[in-house]
């Protein structure tokens, strides 16, 4: 096995540990990144052991790509689609796969390439795609959105209380002419949002909500979680790790709406076999970075790892 330096995968032991590995286990690491997670997996694994690598980024899929292992097979593949990832790669989908891991949202690789425009930091085209062969830029989307849908994105997904002056600025300058930098974003924003948290820049929560809009990451987390139910073993184990509160916030109500699937009213006459029953169990506390971990790495921080683990279901 070989391979580039990779970048500081977060909680790396506690996640490898979540998935409880079987040397002869399936395995799905649905964020490859620069590969910390699949690495440690394949450490794991035996000589009959599989992973399916996934990642929409054509970056990581080449970085993925170097690694020399039979184990491993590396997918240009959103996990959104984990289903269909597996088909193709010629696994059985229904309780195929012993462990799935998805480590959500950006990657520190994308922030620091500053050419991918995910970053104020840097001054480059405005782009913000995690898939950089297909689907419209950041500067794109800006360029034909109205007032209403930009002031809608920024709200929900940025959580910025000056969206809809921020959307307005935004329509008003590309009538002059369309922004086509991070750099002209940053300074629309700067100059539009004159209070912050002390620390925070004005346009740390506009960026960010522009990124989960333009790559859907919301809506690809919300499809792949019942998509690892369908294709995990009984068993086997769903692990997520999240850097928003959004994300962690879908994750933890799934997790737990699969793990105590009762909301019948109390009062109603129904037998036990008659109640739902439960898909999941949620397997200890969620777990968060150590203080050295985060002294390290300080976009480990707010990350949130959830684990949970599939029951069998109920006989017919």
């Amino acid at each position: 096995m070989s391979g580039p330096p990779q970048h500081a995968a977060v909680l790396l032991r506690e996640a490898v540990d979540a998935l409880n590995i079987k040397p002869a286990g399936t395995y799905v690491d649905g964020t490859f990144g620069r590969g910390g997670h699949t690495r440690a997996i394949l450490e794991r694994l035996g000589p009959e052991g599989r992973l399916l690598a996934l990642d929409c980024d054509p970056h990581a899929v080449a970085v993925a790509c170097a690694i020399i292992d039979q184990r491993l097979l590396v997918m240009h593949h959103r996990f959104g689609d984990l289903a269909d990832a597996l088909r193709r790669a010629g696994v059985a989908v229904e309780e195929a796969v012993d462990g799935v891991l998805l480590d959500v949202g950006v990657s520190s690789p994308q922030l620091d390439e500053g050419a991918r425009g995910f970053s104020f930091r840097y001054d480059a085209p405005l782009d913000m795609r995690m898939d950089t062969t297909q689907g419209e830029t950041a500067a794109q989307w800006l360029l034909r959105a109205s007032v209403q849908e930009i002031t809608e994105v920024i709200r929900n997904y940025g959580e910025e209380r000056f969206a809809f002056q921020i959307a307005k600025k935004i329509v008003a300058a590309r009538g002059q002419r369309p922004l086509a930098t991070t750099g002209e974003l940053a300074a629309l924003v700067r100059a539009t949002v004159r209070t912050r948290e002390p620390g925070k820049d004005a346009a740390t929560r506009t960026f960010q909500a522009l990124r989960i809009h333009i790559n859907q990451e919301l809506e690809q987390l919300a499809l792949a979680l019942p998509q690892a139910m369908t294709v995990l073993k009984n068993g086997g184990r769903l692990v997520v790790i999240s850097f928003h509160s959004l994300e962690d916030r879908l994750v933890k109500r799934f997790m737990r709406d699969e793990a105590d699937p009762d909301h019948s009213p109390r009062r109603l006459p129904l037998r036990v076999a008659e109640l739902p029953q439960p898909r999941l169990r949620l397997v200890g506390k969620p777990a968060r970075a150590s203080a050295a971990e985060v002294a390290a790495n300080p976009r480990a921080r707010s990350a949130v790892m959830r684990v949970a683990e599939k029951l069998p279901g109920k006989a017919a």
